[in-house]
């Protein structure tokens, strides 16, 4: 690059003395020309000149094209090359969203059930014989599914990390009735890789139907649980695996007032095996969920028969969303299995008492007590402001024979609505619920009706940073 700019400046030089030799040989007087031949000589000098000139300006050119070409990133001012101006940094992808809404649900019960779940409809919480929670008939109202949530996304070397913060009103627990602070979701996932609490793999949130009743349909599996998961497959098909935190409850049947019972504890040595396999096209998505589980349980008294025992549990949950139309989409599941009931939204216990008086050693055993779930749903779109949703689910437990005439042993739940949405972050509306109760081996059953309006208002920001 040097050397062609000391060609350059050669020439350059060159070009001036010729023009300078030029001039000198104009500004001299001519004598002894005729004016003919000195016109002539006038025009082909002039032309050389032009010529000449056109050369210099070509020459100029390509020293300053040199000159660039030696700095590529900056620009000749005044003889100095100032320093390269500062490469704008790339915008941000880090987001956060604060969302969440507030809900008030009223209405107008005309049975009557547990009182600590005045506002929802559970099968299992009705009354197992007459007058349990008398007087029937009742108002209620409460925001206790007022909810508030944080989601933040980064993109990172290792895959995008995503955490999610999230809770409600609604009380359970110790806190069973209460409108208190309920943790909900609190889940981070690195990549294929997440941890904390969120739904278990075995469940499917999208069965649950366009509803304002709190609790939702009794047979679906709904369990948010403590895990640690592995997503090997991820988008709209996915494959999920995940250890969950273990636990499970146990019915002491004819037998719960024995003193030889309450030594027994529960022993929780490994986690659960749970993951799920989905497949989305476009006419909506099937999903198949499993889950494999041991339950133990150690009898610490030394003296007297050995109630210590292990069962094991397991499930099978098949559920699909399929796009009937534009405006209609069937939400489904059927799940099966055995000592899963921890798993599932409104069914009692994982273990029940079975008699085994051929062994006197051990003459009551626990057994993992089979159960069904199943619902179907309907979402209908009736146009931008108004939705319905109908359906029916049901829980059904083979019990075990030592268990109470009055536990539990089948569960009914059916509703209808009609929302409305005069702007897409507000829903309001009324709907029609039922909840059924039957017996295990006595003949009592109830039957019961609610009707709920409700007045939902939702709120969410994002930012960048």
């Amino acid at each position: 690059m040097r050397s062609d700019c000391w060609r350059l400046s050669v020439r350059l030089g060159l070009g001036g003395v010729m023009l300078s030799t030029l001039f000198s040989f104009f500004t001299r007087p001519v004598f002894a020309k005729p004016q003919d031949t000195n016109q002539s000589d006038l025009q082909q000098m002039q032309k050389k000149v032009d010529q000449l000139e056109q050369q210099l300006q070509e020459l100029k050119q390509q020293m300053a094209s040199a000159t660039r070409a030696a700095a590529p990133n900056s620009a000749v001012t005044n003889g100095q090359t100032p320093a390269a101006k500062p490469a704008e940094q790339p915008k941000s992808d880090s987001t956060v969203d604060f969302y969440g809404f507030a809900m008030l649900d009223s209405g107008y019960q005309f049975n009557t059930n547990d009182p600590n779940w005045f506002d929802v409809v559970r099968p299992t919480k009705l009354p197992a014989f007459k007058g349990e929670f008398a007087p029937a008939g009742k108002v209620f109202y409460g925001v206790r599914q007022t909810r508030f949530g944080v989601k933040a996304f980064t993109p990172t070397t290792f895959g995008d990390l995503k955490t999610i913060f999230e809770f409600e009103l609604f009380g359970t627990g110790v806190d069973t009735g209460q409108t208190t602070f309920r943790l909900r979701h609190a889940y981070g996932e690195l990549g294929h890789f997440g941890a904390g609490q969120t739904w278990s793999p075995f469940m499917d949130i999208d069965v649950f139907p366009n509803s304002v009743e709190y609790w939702g349909p009794n047979g679906m599996v709904f369990f948010r649980n403590v895990q640690v998961r592995w997503m090997p497959l991820q988008g709209a098909s996915n494959v999920v695996i995940a250890l969950e935190r273990p636990g499970a409850s146990a019915d002491g049947g004819v037998y719960s007032d024995r003193i030889e019972l309450q030594a027994v504890k529960p022993q929780f040595k490994w986690p659960d095996l749970s993951g799920h396999v989905r497949v989305a096209r476009k006419w909506g998505y099937v999903q198949v969920g499993g889950i494999f589980r041991k339950i133990a349980w150690v009898d610490t008294n030394p003296t007297g028969p050995n109630l210590s025992g292990t069962a094991y549990g397991w499930g099978v949950n098949t559920s699909s969303n399929l796009n009937l139309s534009k405006n209609n989409v069937a939400k489904l599941q059927v799940v099966y299995g055995e000592g899963i009931e921890n798993y599932m939204n409104d069914a009692p216990v994982d273990i029940g008492i079975k008699n085994n008086f051929s062994n006197p050693k051990q003459p009551i055993i626990g057994v993992s007590l089979p159960v069904l779930g199943v619902v179907a749903f309907l979402d209908h779109n009736w146009n931008e402001h108004f939705t319905s949703s109908a359906g029916y689910s049901l829980v059904n437990i083979a019990n075990s024979n030592a268990q109470v005439p009055s536990d539990f042993h089948q569960g009914g739940y059916a509703l209808g609505n009609l929302l409305y949405h005069p702007t897409k972050r507000v829903t309001m509306g009324g709907e029609f619920q039922f909840g059924r109760r039957v017996n295990f081996s006595d003949p009592f059953n109830v039957n019961d009706y609610r009707i709920q309006v409700s007045f939902k208002y939702d709120w969410s920001k994002g930012f960048e940073y």
